[in-house]
This record gives structure tokens, C-alpha cells and sequence, in this order.
């Protein structure tokens, strides 16, 4: 079997449907929660990427973009992994026939066609996704995949789509908003309203047919108003009508090769959760289906200093059994400004930055929680007081929460030194900590029902931390050899950025469901997951270890470099 074709990447994990169109349906979270555990440790590019002609005509970068053969085809398509057909399951291609969005979309239409008497047939929806097709998506206010423009080819539907302008004027749903000049041709934008009260705009132009899917993404610069983020305008829906390939070049692709049936690519703003301008190596994923299956890909950007892709020292001091991993190279020096933001004094940050070095890493662990992750990060120098002062001070200063029961409105940081390890730790209040608040040495001094370690060691030159001290604790043991590292479990001849344990992580996600649905407060979402998730959970369970890796000698050479991920069954 070849390193890159779909069936490793088949086990691609966390699959989630959009709840509106089928448009970012694979997996993403393994990678989503990193940003904001790395963001500490990463410089930002010196020089910016060049500008997209896209950018150029007045419509903002896309978070993400799915061109395919045939839209109606993607959710079968997904289902031709493995992973995802058991994970899933059929109903996965219904929840897209059925949603209200389509449904209420197709009655729209076909209500207009019938009071018209248009002669369209009543398989026109289904024509229409049929086509090849590209479509830009932007984040919401929430954060997620919502609002898109979607470029079609229409094919033989161009002459069968003309008869929906000419009752543009004559119809309660349908109006006629604006002019776009496509070369000397002025070619209508339509606006149609559906499902009380939402509404898209629709052009069409040759054999070209754009619709953006929320309206006050639409903007016009002659108007005065600011492009916004995520905004289009009408210089860039009229290129997009006369053939421009805008989209790619927003991704550092060349344009869909004929075989590729679906290709999926993903921007880092997406995975980092807002976190990007702290992790500018990682641009983006992606995923590609062919005849062979499905590919995995992984973007990155050359920072000026390029570190070194050495992650073997972060593997050797994480603790063996995690459910995912993820490895970055480090580069702290321009951070500065954040630590100060966000607490250290300005002479320990400087410091803190000079000691980084190598790779950072972060992994999530069964026996913990969700935001709880381990972090490993490399250091230059192995044993100095200075050092050590550097980091107390540091720790003491940043690390801690307002304790309204406490004298000096914080507790005490304690320190300990023993062998070649030196920790320190402060006990924090917190409703989402590990430990009762009746469990503590003094419970009147905890503010809440619970409290947390934070707990932050070096151990020779590697530095760990983590919210969870029982974690640091067992990354210690790792590092003095009384309990077995990552190393002995990863490919030891391979670069490996992205680690995957499918029996730990269903254990993890499992824990994290039902603890936030107590069954006294949530008895119906609470059995819903115990009949529906916790099942798929168990599959997921089912399935090996994976080590995600990269081909020998990658680094970056510039914006968005794509480097084939191999899923090597471990």
C-alpha cells in the first residue's frame, strides 16, 4: 500500500458535518485545539505573502475551499474511507437531503417555477449539483465554516436557468439588486429569499453560475463602505463569471487536475481557532480523491530563521499512551510582547525567549482532560541558576487567579528541586480543575468546587507544563526512564509531526461528553450520546495507532508549501 494513498489517510479522524451545506465535512479536530497551547512559542513571518489577484479585485482570503467533480457526490465519496463509513454511516448522506436549508431552497424554487409556469424540470436541483464546482467558504461569528460562493459550471443547464431571471421582477422572493459588468456584457445579480427570511444572491453568465450565500457578504466599493472580512465585491463575482480561477491561487494550488474527483483544503485560521498569527508555519491541510482514494497534505510557510525539524527530543520526554500528539519546530524570540500581555514581567520574557530552542509539542491523554494537554518544549542550556531563576520568575508571574480567600490573593507558588529536575507549582481555583475543593489543604481558602496544580518543571534541557500536575509528574518519571516515552511506540527513522491513538481519544472525547451532560440536568442529550455517540465512539476505539508523517529532509521553501502526509499504521 502507498504511504499516500487513502486508505491511512481513510482513518482521517473527526469527520463533523456543516450544518448547512456538504461543503467541510473532514476531519479537523485533531489539529484544532494546538494553536492555542503552541501560540506561545512561535514567531510571526517578516515578510507578508503576496497579494491574491483575489485580494486585488475586493474579496477577502477564504478560510476554506472544496472543488469538486460533482457536489452531490462528496458525502458518498467521504463514505468510501473505511473509517468514516463505519463512523458515520449512511444517514450521513441523508442529513444533506433533508436539512431545511436544501429542502426550504428547493421549495422556493419550485414554487416559482410552478406559479410562473417556467418549463424547468423538477430535477433541476439535482442538475445543478451534479456540475463541477468551487466554492469559498468564510468563518462566521462563531467561528466555523458558515457562508460560501459557490462557482459552478452549468453545462447544459445554461439555456435552462434563463427563464428564472425574467420573473425576477414579478415575484415576492426573487428580486433583481444589482448590475456586474462580465467584460462589456452588464449581467443581473439576483437576490432570493427562502426559509422565512434567509436569502442568497445568484448571478449567471455564459457557462458560469456564482451564488454567495449570505447577502451582507456582498459589498461595493463605489458605495464607500469597507471591505470587510469575508466580504466579495462586484469586480471579484465578475471574475469569477469570466473563468478567473481565483480560488487556488488563495491556497498555493495550481488549478484541480481532471483525476482529482474532490479536493478539500483547509486554512490554519480554521485549525488555530484564532491562534494563526502565533503558529505561522502551519498554513493549512488538505485532502484530495482520486481513483486511488484519498491523500493527506499538510501546508507550511518558511519563517526567516527557519528552525530545524528535529522533533525526536519532544517523543523521548512525553509519556507513553497518549490519545494525539502534534510536534512543531519552536521559535519564541518575537514573543516578547505576548508574554508581557499576558503577565511576565518584561525581563523574564526576554529571558524566557533565549532559552527556547529546537521544538515545542503538545499531547492530550485519556487520563486527563481536554484542556489539560501536556507540553514539551526543548531548551539551550541544560543546568543554570539563571536559568532556573528565569523560569520562577516567569512561572510566579503568569501563572495564578484572583483568590479572594487568600491574604496575598494567590497561592504561594511551591518549588522543589530533585535530582536533575526542578518544578514549580501553584495551586489555582477553578470549577473545571481535577481536584475537590474539599480535598485541599485548606478547602475555606478555594473560591469555587474545585481547584487545579498548574504545575511547570525542567528536566535537564526540556521544559514541560501543563494544567494537570499529574501529567508533568509522569513526564518526569518519562525523563528519569521510570516510565516509557512516545519514542519506544513512533517511527524512530521518520520526521512524525502528528501522533493519533483512536483508543485512547475515544476514551478522552467519551469522558468530556458525559461529563458535560449530567444525566440530572440533560437526561435527553445525556441518553441521546449513550444511544447514538458513545457507540461510534467504541468504533472509533476499534482502530490502530497512527503515526502522520512527513517525507525525509521537508521544510519549508516558502508560502504555502504542500508536503504529502503518509498515515503509517503503527
Amino acid at each position: 500500500m502507498s504511504e499516500n494513498t487513502a486508505a491511512p489517510a481513510a482513518q482521517t479522524p473527526g469527520v463533523k458535518p456543516s450544518r448547512r451545506w456538504p461543503v467541510i465535512v473532514v476531519g479537523l479536530c485533531l489539529v484544532a485545539g494546538v494553536a492555542a497551547g503552541m501560540g506561545w512559542f512561535m514567531q510571526k513571518h517578516q515578510e507578508p505573502a503576496p497579494q491574491l489577484a483575489a485580494e486585488k479585485l475586493g474579496m477577502s482570503r477564504p478560510d476554506g475551499l472544496l472543488e469538486t467533480r460533482s457536489l452531490s457526490q462528496l458525502p458518498k465519496d467521504l463514505l468510501t474511507v473505511p473509517f468514516l463509513k463505519e463512523t458515520l454511516t449512511e444517514d450521513f448522506v441523508f442529513y444533506y437531503e433533508t436539512h431545511a436549508d436544501r429542502l426550504g431552497l428547493i421549495g422556493s424554487l419550485r414554487r416559482i417555477i410552478y406559479e410562473h409556469d417556467l418549463k424547468l424540470q423538477d430535477t433541476l436541483i439535482e442538475q445543478l449539483f451534479d456540475q463541477p464546482a468551487d466554492i469559498a467558504l468564510w468563518r462566521g461569528a462563531d467561528g466555523r465554516l458558515r457562508d460560501f460562493l459557490l462557482v459552478m459550471d452549468r453545462g447544459g443547464l445554461a439555456k435552462v436557468l434563463e427563464p428564472l431571471a425574467k420573473v425576477a421582477l414579478d415575484d415576492s422572493q426573487l428580486s433583481k439588486i444589482a448590475d456586474l459588468k462580465v467584460g462589456t456584457d452588464d449581467v443581473a445579480l439576483y437576490q432570493l429569499t427562502y426559509n422565512a427570511g434567509r436569502a442568497l444572491l445568484f448571478a449567471s453568465h455564459g457557462d458560469k453560475l456564482v451564488v454567495l450565500s449570505n447577502p451582507t457578504r456582498f459589498y461595493d466599493p463605489q458605495s464607500g463602505a469597507t471591505q470587510a472580512s469575508g466580504s466579495v465585491s462586484p469586480q471579484a463575482l465578475a471574475a469569477l463569471l469570466n473563468g478567473d480561477k481565483l480560488f487556488p491561487e488563495a491556497f498555493g494550488l495550481q488549478p484541480r487536475a481532471p483525476e482529482v474527483k474532490q479536493r478539500l483544503s483547509v486554512n490554519a485560521s480554521v485549525l488555530a481557532m484564532g491562534y494563526q498569527r502565533f503558529i505561522p508555519n502551519f498554513a493549512g491541510l488538505r485532502f484530495d480523491m482520486d481513483d486511488k482514494g484519498w491523500h493527506s497534505f499538510l501546508a507550511m510557510d518558511e519563517l526567516d530563521n527557519q528552525p530545524d525539524f528535529d522533533f525526536k527530543p519532544i517523543w523521548q520526554a512525553m509519556p507513553m499512551g497518549a490519545s494525539a500528539c502534534v510536534a512543531l519546530p519552536l521559535a519564541a524570540e518575537q514573543q516578547q510582547p505576548l508574554l508581557v500581555k499576558l503577565g511576565a514581567e518584561a525581563s523574564a520574557a526576554e529571558a524566557m525567549t533565549e532559552h527556547m530552542a529546537g521544538a515545542a509539542g503538545l499531547c492530550w491523554y485519556a487520563d486527563s482532560r481536554l484542556y489539560t494537554p501536556l507540553l514539551v518544549a526543548s531548551l539551550n542550556d541544560k543546568d543554570s541558576a539563571k536559568l532556573d531563576g528565569d523560569l520562577g520568575q516567569l512561572f510566579g508571574s503568569m501563572v495564578g487567579a484572583y483568590e479572594a480567600k487568600v491574604d496575598e490573593h494567590a497561592f504561594p507558588v511551591v518549588e522543589k528541586q530533585e535530582g536533575q529536575s526542578h518544578q514549580w507549582q501553584r495551586q489555582v481555583s477553578s470549577n473545571f480543575g481535577p481536584y475537590k475543593a474539599k480535598n485541599a489543604e485548606n478547602p475555606d481558602a478555594i473560591s469555587g468546587k474545585a481547584f487545579m496544580r498548574v504545575s511547570l518543571a525542567r528536566h535537564g534541557s526540556t521544559l514541560v507544563f501543563s494544567l494537570d500536575d499529574k501529567l508533568v509528574d509522569k513526564a518526569l518519571g518519562t525523563l528519569d526512564k521510570r516510565f516509557p516515552p512516545m519514542a519506544d511506540v513512533v517511527p524512530k527513522d521518520l520526521l512524525m509531526p502528528i501522533y493519533f491513538g483512536p483508543d485512547s481519544m475515544a476514551q478522552l472525547m467519551q469522558q468530556e461528553t458525559l461529563d458535560s451532560l449530567p444525566q440530572d440536568m440533560e437526561p435527553v442529550f445525556y441518553n441521546a450520546a449513550q444511544t447514538y455517540l458513545i457507540p461510534k465512539l467504541r468504533t472509533l476505539g476499534g482502530y490502530g495507532k497512527y503515526a502522520l508523517t512527513l517525507p525525509e529532509g521537508s521544510e519549508p521553501d516558502g508560502h504555502w508549501q504542500w508536503l504529502p502526509l503518509a498515515w503509517k499504521a503503527l
